[in-house]
């Protein structure tokens, strides 16, 4: 049993959740995640900068994989969990599965591009050599109202 079978969710899911309001503050979409090792310790983090960076693979989850893994020491981010505001997207779920993430627990579904659930359940695909666990809905409806709000005033 790992450290993180000790912590509730929402404490890792709190951490995501500043992290997207700092994106916001970017005028980003307000994704942020989190990946934790088996100890308990957040060793990446990362929010969207696609706008900042003018880079379209510059999603929260894809930064704070590549920050996690040069933290790590290896590609191979066994035993860690990632903790994301929204579903990810078919990218950001290729590559979580491709860094063998153990879980990831997220916050709102996508409706429009979730890879996990919501559009497509990628994870569901058989033959992959490896298969996350997922939770999700955690601090949901404040992930949801993050997004809703700023799309919003966006919209305006």
């Amino acid at each position: 049993m790992s450290a993180l079978d000790f912590v509730g969710h929402e404490t890792f899911m709190l951490e995501a959740i500043a992290l997207a309001r700092a994106a916001a503050e970017l005028q980003e979409v307000p994704i942020g995640a989190v990946v934790v090792d088996s100890a308990g310790v957040i060793i990446g983090r990362g929010f969207n900068h696609r706008e900042q960076w003018k880079d379209p693979t510059a999603h929260a989850e894809m930064i704070a994989l590549r920050e996690a893994a040069s933290a790590y020491g290896d590609w191979r981010l066994r035993g860690c969990r990632l903790y994301v505001t929204v579903e990810p997207c078919v990218m950001c779920a290729g590559a979580i599965q491709l860094a063998r993430i153990e879980e990831v627990v997220y916050g709102a579904d996508n409706v429009k591009g979730g890879a996990l659930r919501s559009a497509l359940a990628l994870y569901q695909v058989a033959g992959f050599n490896h298969y996350p666990r997922i939770t999700a809905g955690v601090l949901g409806e404040s992930c949801a109202m993050m997004l809703a709000d700023f799309f919003r005033t966006r919209r305006r």
